[in-house]
């Protein structure tokens, strides 16, 4: 009897695992269960149950009776109204490899034919000067002291094009693709967090992008080619002290009416509002604004729409009853400050798009918010992850305690292999991403961004600031660590607040966005005609239930095989071969389980999110598994590369594991908990965190000049200054790199009383005598050893007032 039954099992997923058609599988499982039951008495009540099953899905009276009209009419009870605003979120933007990996079942031939994004000749050569030329220019202690950049940094920043990146060249901008702006802000932020988000906020979420993708031909003509050229200076007002990451609930009213503008009567919109932590505000010569736009005397045409709902505007930053100007004070010494304005009158053509665009504002901010969120901040906390790579490996070289460096020491080398793991994670997530973004802007793969880039910044600044110790925390022109620390709020909380964007959106929105039958279920369901939705809905549901069965054959079959016979992209490498089959079964045990909760949690998952953020965690780490493998696959061969590589994606599969787990140890209904654990991992972990070996081994190279640390130092600013904070650091570990043999030969004898002499150059001429050293080493050794010194010292003041 058991033996049959599990006879019965192996078709039945086989059935569902290759997909059969509904009449080939009810036919094969009918036959089956009958010789089964043929050969044993015992299996009677299983063909009886298929026959049944067979019989409700093949007959479509059954089915649509016994099947189809009880789960749609549940359902259309269960599901909670959508608002418009949902509505419009849930319909912005596109999506792009994510929504594969949702799926159950990635389309390797696809990720197979994605190539990670190249530089124009015109972008590299604006990297190669303009960028460059930024950077010589910036004095970031200089910056912090003064709260503002220098004069002559915003006259280049204007001259040279920064804040058109994204404006199309017949409008003088440069029409940079996604991953050169990343680049160039990258680069920007490796020298100044400040003077990054200065030229970062024009070419996000600002007037720019929503004037090119939404705006009139006159509003085009009016304002694209003075935010070009940098003779306009944008900001955009959207957030405020009622509404932060809420931002569809903002409070700010726009209340259409008639007024006087230049002299005579039009249709305008009468605006009050409070808006909070605008960057750029204080020096903006134009602003935008978002609202809620109502219409109570039906002046735009429509007497039957009052509330249209938020409103996009764009008006000059002197327009009368506009109070800007203040700064707030963010941690950071960039512009933000507020924007008020009480019964400002403006006329309708300057809502964005025209009187015709009233009420689309919040479709318009998901896409630009979209696209800007996977470029921005990423781009910020990606350079600063390099930045940390190179200057808390080269400390980690140069500092010694207890005759050694510092960087030797086992729980140093806990920090510095999780930073050297990260600095490779997030270039490689920026790559992926970036190429995304050229397909359109992928809502729920920039939240994704967005969050984990900062969170790993947090996680990588944080480590090094434990590494280079009290040396980091003295604020001073030859800190090299204190910039990025300082930013990390800012990083954290700005385009969506890490919290929220976890919680709600990356996998609240992913469901919706990523499922291949969810959001079309969802609308058959809200259909006001019943008969139309139903019949809409039958088709969508049988397709769902075969995937959903195929999902748990999938992952119970990969479980169990460890996944060794799924499929990989063409050409793999032994590491790449076996991360992509792990990713196909955590993909699978994903689909599972998403389809699981929100069958029995329904609309109140989103209320559950301590566990849709863990399912959105698991989404997360597959994608930068993915974006890993992408770039190690992409980047020339090396032992080092594939160190780095190996650790990185053992971290995020680890990860994404860790967070099944706890999803599944918190699931309300322990019964299909249970069940899951067991389809999803019936042999249990499978991936362990990066074990002792291969810290030593992460630890050790980021100390040393290896193909990867030539690589990330490609995408930053590296001063070869030796009175700069990081050139001074730099030059000082190539020195090291130089003198290496001799200088550890002379610390060996020194440390084991060999030499005798009290002061450097004594103990210098004593280890040439002895034959430690050479003569010709002891001048470099001696330049050395001051310039490590000078490394090791803190800025002192007169006074701190």
């Amino acid at each position: 009897m058991l033996s049959e039954l599990m006879l019965f099992l192996l078709l039945l997923g086989i059935v569902m695992y290759r997909g059969w058609s509904l009449a080939a599988g009810s036919l094969a499982l009918l036959a089956w269960a009958a010789l089964l039951t043929a050969s044993s008495g015992g299996m009677w009540l299983v063909l009886l149950a298929t026959a049944a099953a067979v019989f409700v899905l093949n007959v479509e009276s059954a089915r649509r009776r016994w099947l189809v009209e009880p789960v749609f009419r549940m359902l259309r009870k269960a599901i909670p109204p959508m608002s418009k605003t949902e509505q419009e979120a849930l319909e912005a933007g596109t999506t792009w490899w994510e929504k594969d990996l949702f799926s159950g079942a990635p389309d390797w031939s696809t990720f197979d034919r994605i190539e990670l994004p190249v530089l124009r000749p015109q972008e590299q050569a604006f990297l190669d000067n303009e960028v460059e030329g930024l950077c010589r220019l910036i004095d970031d202690w200089a910056v912090q002291q003064r709260q503002d950049l220098s004069p002559e940094t915003w006259d280049y920043l204007r001259a040279k094009g920064f804040f058109g990146l994204i404006i199309p060249e017949e409008y003088g901008g440069r029409d940079f693709s996604p991953y050169a702006q990343s680049r160039v802000m990258g680069k920007i932020a490796s020298r100044s967090i400040a003077a990054a988000v200065t030229a970062m906020v024009p070419n996000s979420l600002g007037p720019g992008e929503l004037l090119v993708k939404y705006g009139t031909q006159e509003q085009k003509e009016r304002w694209l080619p003075g935010l070009a050229d940098g003779s306009e200076l944008p900001c955009f007002g959207l957030t405020g002290p009622e509404a932060g990451s809420d931002a569809g609930a903002i409070p700010d009213l726009g209340i259409v009416c008639k007024g006087e503008f230049e002299g005579e009567e039009v249709i305008g919109l009468r605006l009050t509002f409070s808006k909070r932590w605008i960057t750029l505000a204080p020096v903006a010569t134009v602003v935008g604004l978002a609202f809620q736009l109502r219409d109570p005397d039906g002046l735009l045409g429509d007497p039957d729409t009052v509330n249209y709902g938020i409103t996009c505007a764009l008006l000059p930053a002197s327009h009368p009853g506009i109070e800007i100007g203040q700064r707030h004070n963010p941690g950071s010494p960039f512009m933000n400050g507020p924007i008020k304005g009480e019964n400002v009158f403006i006329p309708a053509d300057w809502i964005i798009g025209g009187p015709e665009m009233a009420g689309k504002g919040w479709r318009m901010l998901i896409e630009c918010l979209g696209a800007g969120r996977g470029v921005s901040l990423p781009s910020l906390a990606t350079a600063s992850g390099e930045m940390c790579y190179l200057t808390v490996g080269a400390f980690a070289r140069i500092r010694r305690q207890f005759n050694m460096e510092v960087g030797k020491f086992e729980g140093v080398q806990e920090a510095t292999a999780e930073i050297a793991a990260g600095a490779y994670t997030l270039e490689a997530m920026r790559q992926l991403v970036t190429r995304g973004l050229e397909d359109g802007p992928p809502g729920v793969l920039t939240a994704m961004a967005k969050y984990h880039a900062t969170e790993r910044m947090r996680d990588l600044v944080n480590r090094g600031m434990d590494v280079v110790s009290g040396r980091a925390i003295q604020l001073g022109p030859r800190n090299f660590m204190a910039s990025a620390y300082h930013a990390l709020p800012v990083a954290i909380t700005v385009e969506g607040a890490n919290i929220l964007t976890r919680s709600l959106m990356i996998f609240g929105q992913g469901a919706m966005r990523c499922h291949p039958y969810l959001y079309e279920e969802l609308q058959c369901l809200q259909n006001e005609e019943e008969e139309e939705g139903l019949a809409t809905f039958e088709p969508l549901l049988l397709r769902h239930l075969a995937q959903l069965g195929g999902n748990f054959a999938r992952a119970t079959w990969y479980g169990l095989s460890a996944s060794r016979f799924s499929p990989v992209p063409a050409d793999t490498t032994e590491l790449s071969r076996r991360g992509y089959q792990r990713i196909n079964q955590l993909s699978a045990a994903l689909a599972c389980c998403a389809d699981v909760a929100l069958g029995v949690l329904g609309g109140n998952l989103k209320r559950r999110e301590l566990l849709s953020a863990r399912l959105g965690d698991v989404h997360s780490e597959l994608f930068i598994a993915c974006a890993i493998l992408k770039f190690h696959d992409s980047q020339p061969p090396s032992e080092a590369a594939t160190e780095h590589a190996s650790y990185a994606l053992q971290r995020a599969l680890h990860a994404a594991q860790e967070a099944l787990l706890a999803f599944l140890a918190n699931f309300p209904v322990r019964s299909l908990a249970l069940l899951l654990r067991v389809v999803c991992l019936p042999l249990g972990r499978f991936a362990s965190a990066p074990d002792d070996g291969q810290v030593r081994a992460l630890g050790e190279l980021i100390m040393q000049p290896n193909p990867v640390r030539t690589a990330l130092a490609e995408y930053v600013y590296v001063s070869d200054d030796p009175q700069d904070a990081v050139g001074r650091l730099e030059s000082t570990y190539r020195l090291l790199l130089e003198v290496d043999e001799a200088w550890q030969a002379f610390s060996r004898a020194r440390s084991k009383g060999e030499l005798a002499a009290a002061t450097l150059d004594e103990a210098l001429q004593e280890a040439v005598e002895k034959g430690i050293i050479r003569a010709e080493d002891a001048g470099p050794l001696a330049e050395y050893d001051a310039r490590r010194y000078d490394c090791l010292l803190t800025d002192h003041f007169e006074s701190l007032g």
